[in-house]
């Protein structure tokens, strides 16, 4: 039995039955119409593989889920454009649902969950919609001139564990963007209403007579570069582990990496941050390195009332750029109200390594590999195995290489990885540290690969609660499995 890791494409015609007791044959010829014209040639343009044709829908399989995804947005975004004149109850609408998981191979043709969460997805989108997993937007996030909204966990049919589902939302003033619901809302529960309302006067009398904190919420925006564009890594870096060390925090709720930087050198005004995040406290900042100096103003903010809680300015030489991070992970808990317990302040102040040449590899490796761009991806692993060659026991350089690695495996970028196999060596005793790199539970369940591994480890080590929306929700620890297989 032959498995892999695919990304799955299931789509269908809103309607089609409909369609064809209006007009069989129109239907018919504008369907082949559509698939000559535009599917089909779409398709092989992202590198597609169609596993089984309906009348009224597809099966694909990519093996990269940025190529799945891109593929579907240029398909809904066409399908308007093509039934101009055509009266609306006769313009033909698909929906798509896409995964990126596990599938059996047998034959030409593909099974198992990774296929049969895909084909959910689909039933519950949207007419001209696309609905994906949430295992497929860990990795597609920021990589696709897309947005996405956040629908919470959805109960699929005939599928065990509920699933996290995102909308793709093709506009193009939303590219980049990531709203998360207020509420996830199930499809098809007709009593939802009721529950909710009892839910909710039962919550209001509880909090009447026992009121509680509310946990912090935070998003660490990223720090503006005022050096010229080669600097961009070391501000992006400086935001990368202010949010590694803020989520170490066991009382604060952090937003993740992925969701932060689609604010990037934009305008933002604190209540759309508020709405579209959730969260009560935004840290933003700027960064400005000059030979071995650098110079690093940062500020609290609550964007309820808009008061800035807390501001400083560290001016120190870039050796002292893990002293900086510290202090301000630590101004900020206080700023909070958090006191930090011995671990977590012991945690924050362990630095990931002692070499700063191998943080500044580490740091511009992590720039080129958050494109996902071919051209750069090669750049990125080579620059890992400098950190790495500088320092056998950064940690942390290791679990993104492996990471690195695996995506381009994924995204079968193959002259890529025969160069990066070629140079790998076992990384199996960095396995010990990982339990100290932010959100290792976490990154480690969210590859297939690894979960029998985690499910052992979980059970020596103490795991912390992890937020909703947690840190750097892309999985870095994927380990020895991927790098050689």
């Amino acid at each position: 039995m032959e498995r892999r890791l695919a990304a799955i494409l299931s789509a269908d015609v809103v309607g089609y039955s409909r369609l064809m007791g209006v007009d069989e044959g129109g239907t018919l010829e504008r369907l082949k119409a559509c698939r000559r014209e535009l599917v089909d040639s779409t398709i092989e343009e992202h590198h597609g593989r169609i596993i089984k044709l309906m009348g009224d829908g597809a099966l694909v399989e990519f093996a990269s889920i940025v190529d799945a995804v891109h593929c579907a947005a240029v398909i809904q975004r066409s399908m308007p454009s093509r039934d101009q004149g055509v009266s609306e109850e006769q313009r033909i609408r698909s929906r798509i649902g896409i995964n990126l998981g596990d599938i059996i191979v047998e034959g030409d043709d593909i099974y198992g969950d990774g296929v049969n969460i895909a084909a959910r997805l689909q039933g519950i989108a949207e007419s001209g919609g696309i609905f994906i997993s949430g295992t497929a937007f860990d990795h597609v996030a920021h990589k696709v001139d897309v947005g996405f909204s956040a629908l919470g966990e959805h109960r699929l049919k005939n599928i065990a564990d509920p699933v996290r589902v995102y909308r793709v939302l093709l506009d193009p003033s939303h590219t980049g963007k990531v709203v998360f619901a207020p509420r996830a809302r199930s499809r098809g529960i007709a009593l939802l209403p009721l529950v909710g309302l009892l839910i909710a006067t039962i919550a209001a009398v509880v909090a009447w007579q026992w009121p509680h904190k509310q946990r912090a919420s935070i998003a660490v925006l990223p720090f503006a570069n005022l050096s010229d564009q080669t600097q961009d890594y070391f501000a992006d870096g400086i935001t990368d582990n202010l949010i590694a060390d803020l989520t170490r925090l066991s009382k604060l709720d952090v937003i993740s990496q992925n969701s932060v930087f689609a604010y990037k050198d934009k305008p933002h005004v604190l209540a759309d941050i508020r709405r579209d995040l959730g969260v009560r406290f935004v840290v933003e900042g700027s960064v400005q390195r000059i030979g071995d100096l650098m110079r690093v103003n940062a500020q609290l903010i609550d964007t309820e009332s808009g008061d800035h809680l807390w501001a400083n300015r560290f001016d120190r030489s870039e050796a002292d750029v893990f002293a900086v991070q510290d202090s301000m992970s630590r101004q900020i808990a206080n700023a909070l109200g958090l006191k930090l317990t011995p671990s977590e302040a012991e945690r924050i102040a362990r630095p990931p390594t002692a070499n700063l040449e191998a943080y500044d590899y580490y740091l511009r490796a992590e720039q080129a590999a958050r494109t996902g761009r071919r051209s750069l991806m090669l750049e990125a692993l080579a620059l890992f195995d400098k950190a790495e060659a500088l320092d056998n026991g950064f940690a942390e350089a290791f679990a993104s290489d492996a990471h690195a690695t695996a995506y381009v495996w994924r995204s079968a970028y193959d002259d890529v990885l025969k160069s990066a196999l070629a140079r790998k060596r076992p990384t199996t005793r960095q396995v010990a540290r990982l339990p100290s790199i932010p959100n290792y539970h976490r990154l480690m369940r969210s590859s297939p690969s690894c979960r029998s591994w985690t499910d052992v480890t979980s059970r020596r080590s103490p795991r912390r609660r992890r937020p909703c929306r947690s840190a750097q929700p892309i999985p870095k620890p994927t380990w020895r499995w991927h790098m050689f297989k």
